[in-house]
């Protein structure tokens, strides 16, 4: 057997070593994750805009592959919030909600999301996820979190409202205010304080009980559960779907069904670019889950099988009646904390969640849809963090432009939107700051062979030597800004008569900058002013010989900024 199996098939590493302590365990924390699974993936699809068997269905396949292809030993896959808003913003634009188009839909974008991710995975393409900066992703997961809440309040007042932007939901909110049910009010808000309390209050309580950690974190993670079972035998015990009560209703009892994703080519070019941003937000919610849960066990995540894993269990959800799916920051935390060793743990909860299917389905039938959006709130508040306002705004105005202009454009104009904004937004600052790089003139501290800025040091300087620490690499946005520096400060300097450029901090040298030290040692070299550089590192120095500046520069390379401070300062 070859490595690359073992790469692609990480199950074929973790498995061998899996023994009964390990099945104890991760059995253990596959009843807790279940418990917790069944109400959340119900609210899911309902978030989503898909029947509630559509959250259960793609809790169950997408695991089990996840299992087999996924590199970390402890990320829970399934339905998330953010992911189900996308789904539901983007199914939204080709068909209408309720339909069998609507859920064709949602299947070919689990299947489009899943292709993606795989074939970024096996391109060993992770690394592109880096271009989601994380103030930008903090503001789009803000803002994502806001229109989650909003778009549930619909169901905690029992009325019909549409929209998938902040105005469009609170106006049509407001336009239906007077149609609200005061008895489905009345369970939306009991069950939103009820769950708000047992996060933050149930554990404390059941610590001073003493019953123990376990039987704790199993009673604290069923608090939704609680929720379901007393809203569900009140609506039945009063009947109250005869007041108007919107109840789940029937749920079939099965295994997922086998289903085909839609392939009209109309439909495929209009959810392409939605499953691409679905496939990249997934893909870093999920990584960074999965490293911060990894590094707890001192455990290995390959970003790059994690998008096979992640493409996989989507392709899983796409012929299995699902939506697209990625590793949650709850259900992954929760698994982790119940003790789980290995994804065998999501393998028994897949297991649970399809016996769940097949037996419990009937007992959701008077489940009130305000419970299921109460859960939904409760969970996506969480997600809220005002604070990284703040904190950019202290430590970088970028950044804060870049996280308030994508909760803005999040709020006011759609996911899609703000998200592409927010990117876009990051790069054009990005490039400003490196047009304009920090180049700083530096001399000599007394008694050592350390240099500074000038203007910041009390160091020594001399009128004939010129010496500019550049802080930045050198490409086509800053090449010009450099060139134009060295000129205007020569002509200023009167007395100079060498030059040095120091490359410490340079990283880079592209095709436009070479040709502005070409013509920095040109215009130099006819003023009779030495052109020498220093510091070079390696991998600039290897991509500089390959030119023609290093045998026509009007100076010399020196190793370090010392030896040139030496060879031309008549100290």
């Amino acid at each position: 057997m070859t490595p690359n199996i073992f790469r692609y098939l990480p199950i074929l590493e973790w498995s061998r070593q899996y023994n009964r302590t390990s099945l104890t365990n991760d059995m253990m924390a596959a009843v807790i994750v279940t418990i917790m699974l069944v109400p959340q993936s119900l609210a899911y699809a309902l978030l989503a805009g898909l029947p509630p068997e559509a959250g259960i269905y793609a809790s169950i396949v997408p695991i089990v592959l996840y299992a087999i292809f996924g590199s970390s030993r402890v990320l829970a896959v399934g339905p998330v919030a953010v992911v189900s808003l996308l789904t539901a913003s983007a199914v939204g634009q080709v068909a209408e909600t309720g339909t069998a188009g609507y859920a064709i839909a949602a299947l070919t974008l689990a299947a489009l999301s899943g292709g993606f991710l795989v074939l970024l995975g096996l391109l060993r393409l992770g690394f592109l996820a880096n271009f989601l900066s994380h103030p930008v992703i903090a503001g789009f997961i803000t803002a994502s979190g806001i229109l989650i809440a909003m778009s549930q309040l619909k169901h905690i007042l029992g009325v019909s409202a549409h929209g998938h932007t902040l105005p469009e939901m609170v106006q049509s909110l407001a336009e239906h205010l007077d149609q609200s049910n005061l008895i489905t009010l009345g369970i939306g808000v009991s069950a939103i304080v009820f769950l708000f309390w047992v996060r933050g209050n149930l554990k404390p309580l059941l610590n001073r009980m003493n019953l123990g950690p376990l039987l704790t974190d199993l009673l604290t993670k069923a608090g939704p559960v609680f929720a379901v079972v007393a809203t569900t035998l009140s609506v039945w015990g009063f009947d109250l779907a005869q007041d108007g009560v919107r109840i789940v209703g029937d749920v079939p009892q099965s295994l997922p069904p086998f289903t085909m994703p839609g392939f009209d080519l109309d439909l495929l070019q209009q959810l392409m670019v939605p499953a691409i941003l679905i496939s990249i937000i997934g893909f870093v919610e999920s990584v960074s889950v999965a490293q911060t849960l990894a590094a707890k066990k001192r455990q290995h995540i390959d970003p790059n099988q994690e998008l096979i894993g992640l493409g996989a269990a989507n392709l899983g959800a796409a012929f299995t009646g699902g939506f697209p799916v990625t590793g949650g920051f709850s259900r992954s935390v929760v698994n982790f904390d119940a003790g789980a060793e290995t994804p065998a743990a999501g393998v028994f909860t897949a297991i649970g969640l399809a016996i769940a299917a097949v037996a419990l389905t009937p007992l959701v039938y008077y489940l009130p849809n305000a419970t299921l959006a109460a859960t939904i709130i409760v969970a996506v508040m969480s997600l809220v963090d005002f604070s990284i306002l703040k904190k950019t705004w202290t430590y970088s105005r970028s950044d804060f432009i870049a996280v308030a202009a994508t909760i803005i454009l999040t709020l006011g104009f759609g996911v899609e939107v703000g998200v592409a904004a927010g990117v876009g937004i990051s790069i054009i600052l990005h490039l400003y700051k490196t047009s304009v790089p920090h180049v700083a003139e530096v001399g000599l501290v007394p008694g050592t062979q350390h240099f500074r800025n000038i203007h910041r040091y009390d160091v020594e300087t001399d009128p004939a030597l010129l010496t500019l620490r550049v802080d930045e690499s050198l490409y086509f946005v800053n090449a010009r800004f450099l060139e134009d520096l060295v000129k205007h400060r020569v002509v200023d300097g009167g007395g100079v008569k060498n030059v040095i450029l120091m490359f410490s901090a340079v990283n880079e040298v592209d095709f436009s900058a070479l040709e502005s030290l070409e013509a920095i040692n040109e215009r130099l070299k006819s003023l009779n002013v030495g052109f020498h550089l220093s510091e070079v590192k390696g991998p600039v120095m290897d991509r500089l010989s390959r030119s023609r500046l290093i045998d026509e520069m009007n100076g010399k390379i020196f190793m370090s900024q010392y030896d040139a401070w030496t060879t031309f300062h008549k100290g």
